[in-house]
């Protein structure tokens, strides 16, 4: 089984040119129908610029393949009310393996995006050959639970961190994931039997931001995910921006501090160093035991217990040593965001990731320092947002990276 991003297509010199146009227009309903939700056969043919008899064919034919379904009649009360047709969510499931370094979460979501299973695991990404066969084992065990037919899936997509390679389906930065010479893509997709697509997960993040939150409808967008690292997904005309090898919006990684620490990639002062979540919990911890008054001191004997949860529960309870390293946090994130900004322009910058709880401390600041660091004109028309999609943003950008391709395919 090809496991690859990019399938073969049939060429009109394989086939009938009637017949390719005809695969052409299936493929744009679907596409509209993953985006708009529902429609009548009236407003599919005036977005496919077709006529109704040749609408109605399509959608008919792919009724018939189970991947369209009629959802009732439309709203309204002038004459007889249409039909609302959508995506069949009783058929063709996808699996989403959500994989971070401090667990992995697996679901089953329909074509419209709805949860129909979730399962929490303790599997944290590990730069070991065991890790994805131990990957493998866990989904095969979601899938049992799930209660779900083997028939019913077609597509299995991963997110994680790290620098990935999409045109050869590597992680370059767990490079010893997949065995020599194979892709991640290819190996597991033999081990659990499904085409399998590979996406960076800050890159996951800003594709569910652009097609279902609140970068909706613009065409340059910016969302910055403050997880254990910083990532920086970004959007160029309507786009995700992978860059050559795919590594594009690696922000963690300019140099902030050139006195600074020795961040894990082997540089000193990255921005990682100074505002991802696994630095700010280092620092706190460190500056408890010596002996710094906060509210956290009362995790003295017991420091490891600090996470950033904790963190963020003082702050927003006054303590104000957490509410000042959050704050030095966010001038640095504006800081390199400024750095972004002069190079991308964009209309709009997403907030996301486990830092975005302490929207309230950080927000404010990252804005000053776009305005200190930042040519005005560039701040002129620029929005800065905490993401409202609660957390699965990067599910559905998954989820939107699968199906679109599989549509472009189909």
């Amino acid at each position: 089984m090809n496991a690859s991003v990019t399938l073969d297509e049939e060429w009109p010199g394989q086939q009938s040119v009637v017949d390719y146009k005809k695969k052409q227009k299936q493929r744009d309903v679907l596409a509209h129908l993953y985006t708009e939700g529902t429609c009548t056969l009236a407003h599919l043919t005036k977005a496919l610029h077709s006529s109704v008899p040749s609408v109605t064919n399509l959608v008919e034919e792919l009724i018939d393949n189970k991947w369209v379904t009629t959802l009732g009649m439309a709203t309204g009360s002038n004459g007889r009310r249409p039909v609302l047709f959508g995506l069949n969510t009783k058929h063709n499931y996808v699996a989403v393996l959500d994989v971070s370094t401090h667990d992995t979460k697996i679901l089953f979501m329909n074509t419209q995006r709805e949860v129909v299973f979730r399962g929490d695991y303790d599997l944290r990404l590990v730069d070991n050959p065991t890790f994805l066969a131990s990957l493998a084992d866990y989904f095969a065990n979601a899938l049992a639970d799930s209660g779900l037919s083997s028939d019913a899936i077609i597509a299995v997509g991963v997110s994680m961190p790290g620098l990935i390679d999409t045109r050869r389906g590597l992680n370059m930065t767990y490079k010893h994931l997949s065995p020599a010479n194979e892709s991640i893509t290819d190996w597991l997709s033999r081990q659990i039997g499904y085409p399998v697509y590979l996406i960076n997960d800050t890159k996951a993040t800003v594709l569910g931001e652009s097609r279902f939150g609140g970068a909706q409808g613009k065409k340059q967008v910016l969302a910055i995910n403050i997880d254990w690292g910083v990532g920086l997904g970004i959007i160029v005309n309507g786009e995700v921006f992978q860059g050559g090898n795919g590594f594009a919006g690696e922000l963690g990684h300019i140099q902030i501090d050139p006195d600074g620490e020795l961040c894990y990639c082997g540089k000193i002062g990255c921005l990682n160093t100074v505002t991802s979540a696994s630095a700010l919990v280092k620092r706190v911890q460190r500056d408890i035991l010596a002996g710094q008054v906060s509210k956290l001191a009362a995790f003295y004997d017991r420091v490891e217990e600090i996470d950033i949860d904790e963190i963020i529960n003082a702050a927003y309870k006054g303590d104000s040593y957490a509410i000042d390293i959050l704050h030095e946090t966010g001038l640095q994130l504006g800081k390199g965001l400024a750095i972004a900004i002069s190079l991308f322009n964009p209309e709009i910058i997403i907030v996301d990731g486990v830092l975005a709880k302490a929207a309230t401390f950080i927000l404010n600041t990252i804005e000053q320092a776009i305005s200190k660091y930042c040519l005005s004109d560039f701040r002129t028309d620029l929005t800065i947002e905490l993401t409202k999609l609660d957390n699965t943003a990067k599910w559905l950008g998954t989820h939107a990276y699968m199906m679109e391709a599989i549509f472009s395919n189909y």
